[in-house]
């Protein structure tokens, strides 16, 4: 296949353009990112994102961040609660994103758009990952608890499975929960105590008394605050499912950790969709549709990521734009080998460009190109074999240092 072969398969990095390459208008336009913290990637991001909201009507953008922190980053750029530099100390997880100048200029944006518009037209933020890391889980109190502090506000105190003092004596101290020895020696865990177990059961419980009890009258104050007991539901049973399973002692344990945060993930990002058009970003591996796979040491794991769920659940309102590089010197990758995807994409003459999938998988026939391999552990190449499961590229073919 020569470059002439695939010469009008690249467009201009525009909402249009990116919206053009999709069988249907989403409900959820994801982009992914193949690495995290090179500032050019969520800088095309915001100029892609800012384009969407202003012309397609895009009103929630989401981030690979923990769900309950994204409340005091929605807070901030919905009513101005708080400062920018609050809001960046207290509002993401993970270490590389707070620090990030290119969300510091996102969430300073979201901030100004929304400034003297009705709350219809706000956009709104939100994490849509659990609250946790790659070495530790939150304590599940915080969900737990405000989720019984919604409902005993607004229910009779006979139909709640507990006071809040036994739900506090039953947590114990959070030290229990987020000892980051807990990753890899199950029993540090508190997952499977009787505690814990008994708390698995009252956020089952309380999670079905709020699911009785819709937000009446039905004004936007009432539904905002049920949505948000909805997702102190998700997270506290979800949070709790996480632990248990860190306490697992069986061959299975990696993999229904990583396929229970991509539940967790899944299950935001269908609830935001609930409430209109999104714009998500995040890692491709959390956000194509083929099953994902981390290598943490031992073999490989597998796991069906989030878009894999949400894609099932949305048909073709679910689109997922990947993204690949060209090089990445800085962190010792090179140009990309010609019979690679990369490679191909990389003999275009654009610097960067939304690629149509189906259009670049046609021209390819049934040549398969080559895995790419990457000297750096932090950059995942596209894989040759996902190509059918994205609906598009955005190709950066060289990124600069930071």
């Amino acid at each position: 296949m020569t470059t002439a072969d695939i010469a009008d398969i690249s467009h201009a990095v525009e909402a249009a353009a990116a919206l053009k390459l999709l069988p249907a208008r989403p409900r959820l336009l994801a982009l992914g990112e193949p690495v995290h913290g090179e500032a050019a990637l969520p800088e095309a991001r915001n100029e892609l994102f800012r384009q969407l909201v202003e012309r397609e009507g895009y009103r929630t953008i989401a981030l690979e961040s923990d769900c309950l922190a994204g409340l005091v980053v929605d807070d901030y750029v919905t009513s101005g609660a708080g400062s920018l530099d609050r809001t960046m100390a207290h509002g993401f997880s993970h270490e590389w994103f707070n620090v990030s100048e290119a969300n510091r200029d996102l969430v300073r944006w979201m901030r100004a758009y929304n400034e003297g518009r009705p709350a219809s037209e706000r956009i709104r933020f939100a994490g849509f990952d659990g609250p946790l890391e790659i070495t530790a889980a939150a304590s599940p109190r915080q969900a737990l608890t405000a989720l019984h502090g919604h409902l005993s506000a607004r229910v009779d105190t006979h139909l709640l499975p507990c006071t809040a003092e036994a739900l506090d004596e039953l947590l114990g101290p959070d030290a229990r929960w987020t000892d980051p020895a807990a990753m890899t020696d199950p029993g540090r865990s508190a997952g499977q105590t009787a505690q814990a177990k008994e708390l698995r059961l009252l956020a089952d419980d309380l999670t079905a008394l709020l699911d009785t009890q819709p937000p009446h009258p039905l004004t936007s104050a009432a539904r905002h605050e049920w949505e948000r007991a909805r997702l102190y539901a998700r997270t506290a049973t979800g949070l709790l499912r996480y632990h248990f399973r860190m306490a697992d002692t069986s061959p299975g344990r990696m993999a229904w950790l990583v396929g229970l945060r991509g539940q967790m993930m899944a299950e935001n990002l269908l609830a935001l969709a609930e409430r209109g058009p999104v714009l998500v970003h995040a890692h491709n591996s959390h956000l194509q549709r083929n099953k994902s796979t981390i290598h943490m040491g031992g073999p490989p794991v597998e796991w069906w990521s989030a878009g894999a769920i949400v894609s099932a659940h949305l048909g073709a309102k679910y689109a997922f734009l990947a993204t690949a590089l060209g090089t990445l010197r800085h962190q010792g990758v090179g140009t990309p080998p010609p019979d690679t995807v990369e490679g191909l994409l990389y003999a275009l003459p654009e610097d960067r460009g939304l690629i149509d999938t189906l259009r670049l998988t046609a021209a390819l026939g049934d040549t398969r190109p080559a895995p790419r391999v990457s000297p750096y552990f932090g950059y995942a190449p596209l894989d040759p074999a996902h190509l059918d499961g994205s609906d598009g590229i955005l190709f950066i073919k060289d990124v600069p240092e930071n």
